[in-house]
């Protein structure tokens, strides 16, 4: 059995992720209705749709950014439906946003080192009467730091403040934060989004790597088809808040009914 073979049989019954029957409503309006989602450990699975589609929604769910009117969220066993996303991110997963959420007036090293706040253990106090034990903390985070800085090739932008930095490298940082906090599960929304061609490529090749190298389990929303069919290896569709499909990448090109939720449909653009 050649070696993409065994990874998906190992695929295949080790779901890290499983989202179970989640609904949303916000007033009279239904985001996301009745939908579940299993992402396999050390997968890359992708949530396509037209705008509109509820694909936010859910993994503002998955975040915990939102609590679900129903269904639940599950991480490697745990139910984590009700929990405050500062206790899903302790847990081990991570997200960037649709629109880039950095502090601008900080530097592209400060801005990741907020990223290793759910990681550190020394609080104001013990950092106060245990100097020695809260210095040597920080250095250890700002090593892990260093070498995500390197990892993505921000090594001379480090002291640069983030608002001094082109679209696609502040995309660059976000997703350098969110590693930051050693996640076990990354969720991406949109990290392609804005970009130019080449820009396009190189994060298509960091979100790569940090599967491949780091062994990060990758949950994207991303609008760009040509990115999803090449790195995906499962990819679900959502249409008005329901799940209509999901396969690989070529079963959900060739499926009827993602066909026709895009046909008439405006593309681009943000998302639910």
């Amino acid at each position: 059995m050649g070696a993409s073979a065994q990874r998906a049989v190992a695929r295949e019954g080790d779901n890290q992720l499983v989202v179970k029957g989640v609904s949303k409503r916000f007033g009279g309006v239904t985001a996301v209705q009745d939908v579940s989602l299993e992402v396999p450990r050390g997968g890359i699975v992708s949530i396509i749709g037209p705008n509109g589609a509820g694909k936010t929604s859910l993994l503002n769910m998955i975040s915990g950014f939102y609590k679900p009117d129903s269904g639940q969220v599950i991480l490697e066993g745990q139910d984590i439906t009700q929990k405050k996303p500062s206790d899903v991110a302790a847990l081990g997963i991570a997200r960037t946003f649709q629109n880039i959420a950095l502090f601008s007036g900080l530097t592209v090293l400060d801005n990741l080192m907020l990223g290793r706040h759910v990681r550190m253990k020394a609080g104001v106090l013990s950092s106060v009467i245990y100097w020695g034990m809260a210095q040597k903390e920080d250095i250890a985070h700002r090593e892990a730091v260093e070498e995500i800085i390197e990892f993505l090739k921000l090594q001379d932008l480090r002291k640069q403040q983030t608002s001094a930095l082109a679209y696609g490298l502040r995309k660059r940082v976000e997703l350098g934060r969110a590693l930051a906090s050693e996640p076990k599960v990354l969720l991406l929304d949109e990290p392609m989004g804005g970009m130019n061609q080449d820009e396009k490529e190189d994060m298509a090749r960091y979100v790569l790597d940090v599967n491949q190298e780091r062994g990060v389990t990758v949950v994207l929303i991303e609008h760009d088809m040509g990115v999803v069919m090449d790195i995906s290896d499962k990819v679900v569709v959502l249409d008005r808040g329901r799940g209509i499909a999901v396969g690989t990448p070529d079963e959900v090109q060739r499926n009827p009914k993602v066909v026709e939720a895009y046909l008439g449909k405006s593309k681009g653009g943000g998302s639910a």
